[in-house]
């Protein structure tokens, strides 16, 4: 399996992703620059955090425009596995793979510490490691990572199971996210965005390890799309 890290002048957490494939299931990654044109060799896309054009208009909203952009689109429709994480979650949304919005921090401020989360859909790509229901302890690091969306699109993410994950409880909601929610897949569910950061939880040293089993889930869906056997 073949991971692409993409990576636009303000990342900040590309070399965290390159490092938590390699450490987590030893596969093949590349960083791909976001003037690239052909994402057709890679089998998962992962859309890292930072301050993608130095956030500027608003988080994500520049990026979107980035060359790499459209071979992401096209690898969405094609099945590939896309995961956006914090700024990425934001490109994401901003590029119209995911629904809905990511606004200001409802307490104005930047957030960083770690997370409990609920997996809320076990059902996905980048979930299938995780018992349903699991509450799991992942960092955040975002000022802009209120999820938002209208009524319509609520009732149809509901509906669709495609709230993948929420903040434990009311209590632990850092942002003032709409229903809690931390991340989402689109329909098909092959697209996932998060603020919460996996990369940064591959390592107890790193105060957790329960990011791990998300890039284990990948590599589980991918042998099992491609008919392969799955090692322990």
């Amino acid at each position: 399996m073949k991971f692409a890290v993409l990576v636009f002048p303000g990342s900040n957490c590309d070399i965290d992703c390159f490092k938590a494939v390699e450490d987590t299931i030893g596969q093949e990654v590349d960083y791909v620059w976001h003037t690239a044109t052909d994402l057709s060799g890679y089998d998962a896309i992962l859309v890292p955090g930072g301050f993608s054009y130095g956030d500027y208009l608003r988080c994500g909203a520049i990026a979107q425009f980035a060359p790499v952009m459209n071979e992401v689109v096209k690898a969405a429709e094609a099945g590939k596995f896309v995961l956006g994480i914090c700024n990425g979650f934001q490109i994401l949304t901003e590029a119209g793979l995911l629904p809905g919005a990511l606004l200001r921090n409802t307490g104005m401020k930047f957030i960083c510490r770690q997370t409990p989360l609920e997996v809320v859909n076990n059902a996905t790509a980048f979930t299938n490691q995780y018992a349903q229901g699991e509450v799991i302890n992942i960092p955040i690091a975002h000022g802009e990572g209120n999820y938002y969306c209208d009524d319509e699109t609520l009732a149809r993410l509901e509906a669709n199971n495609q709230i993948v994950f929420r903040y434990a409880g009311d209590e632990h909601n850092p942002n003032g996210s709409l229903r809690n929610i931390a991340g989402v897949s689109n329909e098909r569910g092959n697209v996932v965005g998060m603020m919460p950061h996996p990369e940064r939880a591959v390592n107890q040293l790193l105060g957790s390890e329960d990011g791990k089993r998300m890039f284990t889930s990948i590599l589980n869906a991918w042998r099992e799309q491609h008919g392969a056997a799955v090692n322990g």
